[in-house]
């Protein structure tokens, strides 16, 4: 058996190759995984023709796109081989596993058996894994075939992945633009059709983010829903995919938002699974607000961004429900800023690093701001973002049963846009993304669940533009049926990348 190929050390010539896109894409290529495993069980189709098919829609478009930066094809084929082989012998698939035999890469955060993990930095230590984290672990119980490793920015820390270790992830709507991140190879594999979904990451939009950009359907849950290993960023970041249909969104939620007992905090599992949950209509009358000004004043929002929620907005008073003009409770910006970055500039602590000195400028500058700070006023930081998240949940839901908001307050921008002012100013990297990020990373510190929906497109430059709706605490179901009343005004599932196959 051949080793994993770490891409890491080639990734000057796969990002900037040329690929040779197949002719016609295969029918597996943008199905929904519901029904491809769906169509497992019915033995229409064997685990291995579909990883055979996502295999080679990665060598045709990877080298330009590079949303993969860990390929293993003996084990992933050998994996399918044993999935083909547990549905023939099964006297009835019906006991086979949920997604049994359906392919999905892992995002280069998490730790996969036997893989390294990269987090995107050249200071991170090269060796295999020694065990898979809980939420692979998760993925791999039900049924799915881990496809490789997609790419990131380092530690998750940016929205966009240009970097010296794992090079430029493109767009394909667009390859001159990002295509969100951090998540960035994630939202790539499944837009472009090689994986027909992907397991992502979201401390500060790092789902919904990248779902805008390549038009798909990005959820993060509810603060503590989907457990891992550990707490991320006191509980900024969570578990979950990016895909193509609500429907595959929700049957992924059943999957991974299982109880915990050995996590630090993890809810009962709810009493109707989240798949069954979004096929009931929403109630009726719902309250609905908007918000279109910026968390954090002094950023410009795009007006395509302004009307894919004007859209949204109108599709739901249709439906009945109540678009309502009470004003959101936001905090001060400063406020915002300091107690958001304060737990930001933490994230990438116990890293395994086998050269802390290689790591990136803006990370070492928000590592170098990390240690100015004592443990002492750190909790005090940390109570504070307590508090004012306790001010914002306890308005909304006061006054709300849904937000709906741009996903991002601009279009994907174009490669390297960030990097103005980073010569002088490491830190100029995450200013610069703060359009980006402006509206996403507000529900990581309050901890809402939050998705974004590719409701809308772009007529000038043909780019999808992304929605964010948000709802209370715990009310992923009631997301997921909005969210489906959306997809059924406003179909999206056939919208493909131009010149893909």
């Amino acid at each position: 058996m051949n080793p994993p190929i770490d891409r890491t050390s080639t990734v000057a010539a796969h990002s900037t190759a040329h690929s040779t896109t197949p002719a016609t894409a295969p029918a597996t290529a943008y199905g929904s995984a519901v029904e491809l495993a769906a169509a497992v069980r019915r033995k229409e189709v064997s685990p291995v023709e579909v990883v055979e098919d996502c295999l080679a829609r990665i060598d045709a478009l990877d080298p330009e796109l590079n949303a993969f930066c860990l390929r293993d094809d003996d084990a992933v084929r050998a994996a399918a081989s044993a999935a083909a082989d547990a549905v023939v012998r099964a006297g009835s698939t019906d006991g086979l596993p949920p997604f049994h035999g359906v392919p999905l890469p892992i995002k280069d955060l998490l730790d996969v058996a036997g893989w390294p993990t990269t987090y995107g930095s050249a200071g991170a230590d090269r060796g295999p894994a020694e065990r898979s984290e809980p939420l692979v672990r998760r993925f791999l119980d039900a049924g799915f075939v881990l496809l490789g490793k997609t790419t990131t920015s380092e530690f998750g820390s940016l929205p966009f992945t240009e970097n010296e270790t794992l090079g430029i992830t493109r767009n394909p709507w667009d390859r001159e633009r990002t295509p969100g991140g951090s998540s960035s190879g994630a939202g790539v594999a499944v837009a472009a059709g090689m994986a027909p979904l992907a397991h992502a990451e979201d401390g500060g939009g790092s789902i919904r983010i990248p779902a805008s950009c390549t038009g798909l359907v990005g959820l993060k849950p509810t603060r503590g829903r989907v457990t891992n290993g550990i707490v991320i960023v006191e509980g900024l970041g969570i578990g979950g995919v990016v895909t193509r249909t609500v429907a595959d969104t929700a049957a992924v939620l059943d999957v991974l938002a299982r109880h915990d007992p050995a996590a630090w905090w993890s809810p009962p599992a709810p009493d109707r699974s989240f798949a069954d949950a979004m096929w009931a209509d929403p109630p009726s009358g719902l309250r609905i607000g908007a918000l279109v000004d910026p968390p954090v004043a002094g950023i410009a929002v795009d007006p395509v961004c302004v009307a894919a929620v004007e859209t949204v907005l109108r599709t739901l008073e249709a439906a009945g429900h109540h678009i309502v003009d009470t004003p959101f409770p936001l905090p001060p910006t400063e406020e915002l800023i300091t107690e958001f970055t304060a737990m930001w500039n933490v994230g990438a602590a116990g890293v395994p690093l086998a050269d802390p000195e290689r790591i990136e400028p803006h990370n070492r500058a928000l590592r170098d701001a990390a240690h100015g700070i004592d443990s002492w006023d750190y909790q005090a930081g940390v109570r504070r973002a307590q508090r004012m998240s306790r001010r914002i949940v306890e308005g909304f839901v006061a006054g709300f049963d849904l937000l709906v908001t741009p996903t991002m307050a601009c279009l994907p921008p174009r490669i390297g846009a960030w990097r103005a002012g980073t010569a002088e100013d490491p830190l100029a990297a995450l200013r610069n993304s703060y359009p980006m990020a402006v509206f996403t990373s507000l529900f990581n510190v309050t901890g809402q669940p939050a998705v974004s929906l590719p409701v809308h497109h772009d007529g000038a430059t043909g780019l999808p533009v992304g929605v964010q709706l948000v709802a209370a605490p715990w009310r992923e179901d009631l997301l997921l049926q909005v969210s489906r009343t959306l997809e059924l005004a406003h179909p999206w599932a056939d919208r493909r990348p131009p010149g893909l196959g």
